[in-house]
């Protein structure tokens, strides 16, 4: 952790360039969801998921994920619980709606690479925000036959209703309306990913959200990007602030709060909660 004074002097800067910033780009990574409580190891994993740790041993929620269930059956029981508590279940703390309320009344756009819909439940404009990996919340053809995804919350609920000893009915199982074959979840993993019309047209807002706004401040605060997928949003944001000598670059990290020699005079860097920074802000 930093010193006190250190961190109140960061804070104090960022609270500046958010004041005077025209814009606000948010880029947010697992990090931000993880400072909200979303975790997915220790007791939140035991209360959900003890008797498939128990069957199975994996630890946590991530590599059950992985796991090669030999039934359908039970891949969507462990499926539907994994959406549910992540997708639609609120965050135990309210670091979203905190984030919510510095920006509100700026001109923001938020680009994540997370996929539990927490920013829309903070109450973003959902107008305003580019999911770029998916939403637990949606399912998309396996093949797939369509760029087409589909709604899952009244599935899931059932899923997560009428499971029994690690098992959902068989009735329950998704399938594709055009094609028949497994419906899966629409998650970025390999080149099956579905990018419906949605997913385009949020892609094209946020080219519009950059291109109007060339020449303006801009804030590109960073909060919880790791390094699995730095080209989505951290080598982006440092390229653009070094092409910007108005930009300021701000990167709020539990650990790995950095940024490039070229822009540290424009960059504030704070290794610490999340959370606490937002509150402090």
């Amino acid at each position: 952790m930093p010193s006190t004074a250190s961190f109140l002097d960061s804070i104090a800067r960022l609270r500046r360039a958010l004041d005077e910033a025209q814009a606000v780009l948010i880029g947010a990574g697992s990090g931000l969801s993880t400072a909200a409580g979303f975790i997915y190891t220790g007791d939140r994993f035991e209360q959900y998921f003890s008797d498939f740790a128990a069957k199975y041993g994996f630890r946590d929620m991530y590599s059950g994920g992985f796991y090669p269930f030999a039934a359908p059956e039970e891949f969507w029981a462990y499926w539907s619980r994994y959406i549910f508590i992540n997708r639609y279940m609120d965050p135990p703390k309210p670091v979203y709606e905190t984030l919510y309320a510095l920006v509100r009344d700026k001109d923001y756009f938020v680009l994540t690479t997370n996929v539990d819909h927490c920013f829309q439940k903070a109450g973003f404009d959902k107008r305003r925000l580019f999911y770029t990996q998916g939403d637990y919340g949606l399912f998309q053809c396996s093949q797939p036959c369509c760029q087409e995804t589909f709604d899952n919350e009244a599935t899931i609920r059932q899923m997560m209703a009428q499971q029994r000893n690690m098992r959902v009915p068989t009735a329950l199982l998704p399938t594709c309306p055009h094609c028949g074959k497994p419906l899966t979840m629409n998650l970025r993993s390999d080149d099956r990913f579905v990018q419906d019309a949605g997913w385009d047209a949020a892609a094209a807002r946020y080219e519009n959200f950059l291109r109007t706004h060339l020449g303006k401040k801009t804030l590109y605060f960073e909060l919880g990007v790791g390094c699995n997928t730095p080209g989505i949003i951290k080598y982006p944001f440092w390229r653009m602030t070094a092409q910007d000598p108005q930009a300021v670059y701000a990167c709020v990290n539990r650990s790995h709060a950095n940024c490039p020699a070229n822009i540290a005079g424009q960059s504030v860097c704070i290794n610490a909660d999340i959370g606490r920074v937002l509150a402090a802000l």
